[in-house]
C-alpha cells in the first residue's frame, strides 16, 4: 500500500510540474539591461493591453524609444520574446507590445492598439525618462505591416496625443495586401488577409488600399528602412520594393536593404551586418 501511494504522489507531482516546465523562459538580457513587464496602455472591454518596457539600467537624459510590432500573421504572436532588445545598450528605451489579434477583432483594432501604445509611451514619458519627441516603430512580417501603415496612414483624428512616429523599420511585411499571393488564390477566404479584414480583398478592394502602405505613401511620412530578404517565401521582395519606390518618388527617406540568402526572417537578419544598418538608421532619426 505504502509503495502505490508513494507511486501515486510522484504521478500527481510530476502532473503538477509539467506545465511550468513546459514554460518558455523569457530570453536572456543583455548586460545593463532592465525591464517592466505587462505595463497595461489600453483596456478594451475586459481585456488589458499591454506592453513590456526594456530601459538601460543606468542613463542620462531622456531616452528615444523603439515600439516592437510582433508578426505572427495578425493572429499568433506576442510581446513576450522582443528580438530589439540588443538596442537598449545603445541609449534607447524599448517598448515591446501586444496588440489584438484576429480571433479576438478585426481591422482596425490592431492599428487602433498600436497607436494607443505610442500615445500612452508619449503619456508617461517624464515617469519613465522617455523621449516623447522621438519614437520609432520597428516590427517583422505583420508587424512590418502594422509599423509600415503607422508611418504611412492620414493622422489619426480627434487624438489629444499625437500617435504619429517618427521613423520605421519595416521588416518583410506586406506593404498591398491587393496582390499578396495568398490573398488572390484558391484558398483566399481563409487566408489572414481575409481574416484581417472580414472578407477577402476582392470582395473589399477600397478597404484593402486603406490597410496597405504602398496605396496610402505620402509626402509627409516618416523616414523608412526597409529589410528583406531575397529568398521570402511568404512575402515576395516586390512587396518591398514597391513601396520603397513609392516613398522615394513621393520625396521621402527611404532605404531598401536586401539581405541575400535570406527568407521570412532567421537568422540572417540578426547578423552585425544588419544590425548596424537598423542602428544607424535609428540613430539618424530619432536621437538628438
Amino acid at each position: 500500500m505504502t509503495r502505490r501511494v508513494l507511486l501515486l504522489a510522484v504521478v500527481v507531482l510530476a502532473a503538477l510540474a509539467a506545465p511550468v516546465a513546459a514554460q518558455k523562459k523569457p530570453p536572456k538580457l543583455p548586460a545593463g539591461v532592465e525591464v517592466e513587464r505587462d505595463l497595461v496602455y489600453a483596456v478594451r472591454g475586459d481585456r488589458a493591453m499591454k506592453l513590456d518596457l526594456y530601459r538601460p539600467e543606468k542613463f542620462e537624459g531622456a531616452l528615444p524609444v523603439v515600439v516592437w510590432v510582433h508578426g505572427g500573421g495578425w493572429k499568433n504572436g506576442s510581446k513576450d520574446r522582443c528580438p530589439a532588445v540588443w538596442l537598449v545598450p545603445h541609449g534607447y528605451a524599448v517598448a515591446s507590445i501586444n496588440y489584438r489579434l484576429t480571433g479576438v477583432a478585426q481591422w482596425p483594432a490592431q492599428m487602433d492598439d498600436c497607436r494607443a501604445s505610442i500615445r500612452w509611451l508619449r503619456k508617461n514619458a517624464e515617469k519613465y525618462g522617455l523621449d516623447g519627441d522621438h519614437v520609432g516603430v520597428w516590427g517583422g512580417s505583420a508587424g512590418g505591416h502594422l509599423v509600415a501603415l503607422m508611418g504611412t496612414l492620414p493622422k489619426a483624428e480627434d487624438e489629444a496625443v499625437s500617435s504619429q512616429v517618427q521613423a520605421v523599420c519595416d521588416w518583410y511585411g506586406p506593404s498591398d495586401l491587393l496582390t499578396m499571393p495568398p490573398n488572390l488564390g484558391p484558398n483566399k477566404a481563409t487566408s489572414n488577409g481575409a481574416k484581417l479584414l472580414g472578407a477577402t480583398v476582392v470582395e473589399v478592394p477600397e478597404l484593402a488600399k486603406k490597410v496597405s502602405a504602398f496605396h496610402q505613401v505620402s509626402k509627409e511620412d516618416a523616414p523608412f528602412l526597409i529589410v528583406h530578404g531575397d529568398k521570402d517565401p511568404g512575402v515576395p521582395l516586390e512587396q518591398s520594393r514597391k513601396l520603397h519606390e513609392a516613398l522615394t518618388a513621393a520625396g521621402v527617406p527611404s532605404t531598401l536593404h536586401v539581405v541575400e540568402g535570406a527568407g521570412h526572417g532567421g537568422k540572417r537578419f540578426q547578423t552585425d551586418e544588419v544590425r548596424s544598418v537598423v542602428r544607424a538608421f535609428f540613430d539618424e532619426h530619432l536621437k538628438r
